[in-house]
């Protein structure tokens, strides 16, 4: 791969996320500076992959899906939307696109409120007062080793968690996060993440200030802080926490 990570299986050895390690291992240059090069290693982030494909998450993935599906609110909101700007479904593939699908599904949610809030006071009034499944809250019911996944699809895109119990504790925990799908650096292949195929050919009118590039990648909505972390460069513990 080329992120600041070692694994036991090599580089180039893809693995379940639930199998996943977290290794750290900065390879790059002494801060500061100004250039990566993309033939090593360049990022924290991870190269997700599905069914060995890079993967583009968030509003524009789910407006496509549901567009290619029939949904037909979907469809008379981004027919419209292109209709008005006079172009065809290829260039929802763009910032254009990204933008477009965030405000068409917030129209689609605003419609569906009224009525979800509706049955939920509706639940409330049934005495339907429950939000969880409690029975296994307390961890004293879980068996001494058992691995677990949680999946959400949240605004920015599709979202993972993985954790391995062993001996009643926590022996690996591992997520993918929308960000990490989008802004991951290229594989072991070579094949780039989203972030990085938006930004070819994108021209820049001014190189001293590259506004355009910047709007390519504000179109993902990336959080940037599912790619810092904090490690000492001699491998020493920065922080121990321990919850009972």
């Amino acid at each position: 791969t080329h992120s600041w990570y070692e694994y036991s299986g090599g580089d180039a050895e893809a693995r379940h996320p639930s199998e996943g390690e977290t290794k750290p291992n900065y390879t790059g240059p002494k801060p500061p500076y100004e250039r990566l090069h993309t033939d090593g290693k360049y990022s924290w982030l991870k190269s997700p992959r599905y069914d060995g494909e890079p993967m583009e998450v968030g509003p524009l993935s789910r407006m496509l899906v549901a567009y290619v599906s029939g949904q037909p609110r979907v469809k008379e909101l981004v027919d419209g939307a292109l209709a008005h700007l006079g172009v065809g479904p290829e260039a929802l593939f763009s910032t254009l696109g990204r933008v477009a699908a965030r405000g068409i599904e917030t129209q689609v949610l605003s419609e569906k409120l009224e009525g979800w809030v509706g049955e939920l006071a509706n639940n409330m009034g049934r005495g339907e007062l429950a939000i969880h499944d409690t029975s296994r809250w307390d961890p004293s019911t879980w068996p001494k080793e058992c691995t677990g996944a949680g999946f959400h699809e949240a605004p920015r895109g599709a979202l993972g968690h993985w954790v391995h119990i062993k001996n009643g504790e926590i022996a690996n925990y591992q997520c993918i996060v929308p960000s990490t799908w989008n802004a991951g650096p290229r594989d072991a292949a070579g094949n780039r993440g989203p972030y990085e195929e938006a930004l070819l050919e994108t021209p820049v009118a001014d190189p001293e200030q590259p506004i355009e590039i910047l709007r390519t990648v504000h179109s993902f909505d990336p959080c940037m802080a599912c790619g810092v972390h904090v490690v000492d460069s001699r491998r020493r513990s920065l922080r121990e926490v321990r919850v009972q």
